[in-house]
């Protein structure tokens, strides 16, 4: 698709990023877009490659290449380079509900799969995709649609995070009276309060919401399903009901000290950032500062990143992000290629920052927290680490991360984020439907299905699959209001 010798001819131009030093001054996104004639050269790049690995989704050595939710991306790849925006606007939207939010949070499956990647730099998939729905909002195109007619079914959504928006947005379309229950005081789940400003403005949010309640979406707000809300009203007063509440028990530390002042989940660190500034700004009463502090940071993913993010911008004295994990190679090995995921280092911009403040890179690898040190009024003081070595298991033959002996070492620490992800779905929505969990934490249904065995209530997003990506939760929720239709009509058109 695109031009025949496009990816000869044109190398791959990404979004500039504003320097370091400069954009940790606010909470604003830093990339700004390059010009539509270079986005044109841009999808110009996509290959007429015969098999397009990118939007196949395909499980290669246990994990997935390519787009989950089959995006036509040679096809709107096509359409930029030929100016037809508003045709690979069509073409985007009839797999993607939320392009706004895979165009600026998705770490780009689909790029790690493209043809043009096996032997130079892929396509730049991602901001194709941001370019095209951001042309679509700039220029009047994307209004809402409201449905003509209703079928009479009322369908509960149960948390409004990706998931739930798109299994919401899938049924309203289809006719169905949908109401979102969102326990916090906004819509927009992780992509209100999971994901910080930087990555995810949350005007993007809160314009896509607003679309949805004007194409007839009810959403509300501050009502916790299982506590302050009950959950057989609900039932009782909904034709199907849809769990869509994430993975919402983050895994803890089980060390020595975990009681002190000063140790706080990831999720309510980076929630505490993003209800003052939506508040009206930071305050020295209204959030989690880490301002002056030395922070760790335990977990080296995205979220650990995030926190490293915003802490620089908080004006934190030092900033330690711990992995447990060995440092990958800097390039392929030979048992990863084309077209696995890249199993990679990659420096994100947290650690960029954090590189051009501090003068080093945040990350400490093979090394997790031993116990943690507080004085005598509670407070944490510091964080005793210890070294950790890959070993294999002689019966398993898998890799376990072993502590090393005398590898103890302190390190000063007045704040401690646990950024080490999810263990599951929270336990008193499971029970409050009486849902059967996995011994991973995850909802129960049958494979390859949506429905929980309790009648009428159906799952999707991380709840369902366990901590996952945006992309993912959105594919899921596309892939459960499929069922639900089905279930309430006797028959889908859904695709």
């Amino acid at each position: 698709m695109g031009k025949p010798t496009g990816f000869i001819e044109y190398e791959r131009r990404e979004n500039p990023s504003l320097a370091p030093l400069d954009r940790i001054k606010n909470f604003d996104e830093f990339h700004p877009a390059v010009s539509k004639e270079e986005r044109a050269r841009q999808g110009a790049r996509c290959m007429n490659c015969g098999v397009p690995f990118c939007q196949s989704a395909m499980t290669l050595a246990g994990g997935v290449s390519g787009c989950p939710l089959h995006n036509l991306i040679p096809e709107w790849n096509d359409e930029i380079f030929s100016g037809n925006w508003e045709e690979a606007l069509l073409r985007l939207t009839k797999t993607n509900n939320f392009p706004e939010f895979t165009g600026r949070v998705c770490p780009a499956l689909c790029e790690a799969a493209c043809t043009c990647g096996m032997n130079g730099s892929p396509v730049t998939v991602r901001e194709n995709e941001l370019a095209i729905i951001e042309n679509g909002f700039a220029n009047k195109i994307i209004k809402p649609v409201p449905p003509k007619v209703r079928s009479g079914k009322k369908v509960a959504v149960i948390g409004s995070g990706p998931a739930g928006l798109a299994c919401a947005d899938m049924l309203n379309r289809r006719g169905h009276s949908v109401t979102v229950f969102e326990k916090e005081d906004r819509a927009g789940g992780l992509l209100m309060y999971g994901i910080p400003n930087m990555k995810l403005d949350k005007a993007i949010v809160k314009r896509r919401v607003g679309i949805l309640a004007e194409e007839g979406v009810e959403f509300v707000t501050g009502a916790d399903v299982g506590r302050s809300v009950d959950a057989s009203a609900v039932l009782d007063a909904y034709d199907a009901v849809v769990l869509c509440c994430g993975a919402g028990k983050p895994r803890d530390l089980d060390v020595e000290g975990r009681s002190a002042e000063g140790v706080y989940f990831a999720v309510d660190f980076l929630k505490s950032t993003t209800k003052a500034l939506l508040s009206g700004g930071l305050t020295e009463e209204n959030h989690i500062s880490a301002k002056g502090k030395n922070v760790v940071v335990v977990g080296g993913g995205d979220t650990g990143n995030d926190c490293v993010g915003t802490c620089i911008r908080h004006g934190c004295k030092s900033v330690v992000q711990l992995e447990m994990m060995p440092k990958a190679p800097s390039e392929r090995t030979p048992d990863n290629p084309w077209p696995h995921w890249p199993k990679v280092c990659k420096t994100d911009y947290g650690q960029l920052e954090a590189i051009a403040v501090f003068g080093a890179d945040p990350r400490i690898y093979c090394t997790t927290v031993k116990r943690l040190v507080c004085n005598e009024n509670g407070a944490l003081e510091s964080v005793v680490t210890v070294s950790l070595s890959p070993e294999k298991d002689e019966k398993t033959g898998r890799i376990a991360m072993k502590e090393v002996k005398g590898s103890e070492q302190t390190l000063k620490a007045d704040m401690l984020i646990i950024a080490a992800g999810f263990t599951g779905a929270s336990e008193y929505v499971c029970e409050a439907f009486g849902v059967e969990r996995s011994s991973r934490g995850n909802v129960l249904s049958g494979k390859g299905k949506h429905y929980t065995g309790v009648e009428k209530v159906f799952t999707a997003g991380d709840m369902h699959r366990g901590q996952s990506l945006v992309v993912w939760a959105i594919a899921e929720g596309r892939s459960a209001a499929a069922e639900v239709d089905e279930f309430l009509m006797g028959y889908t058109d859904m695709v």
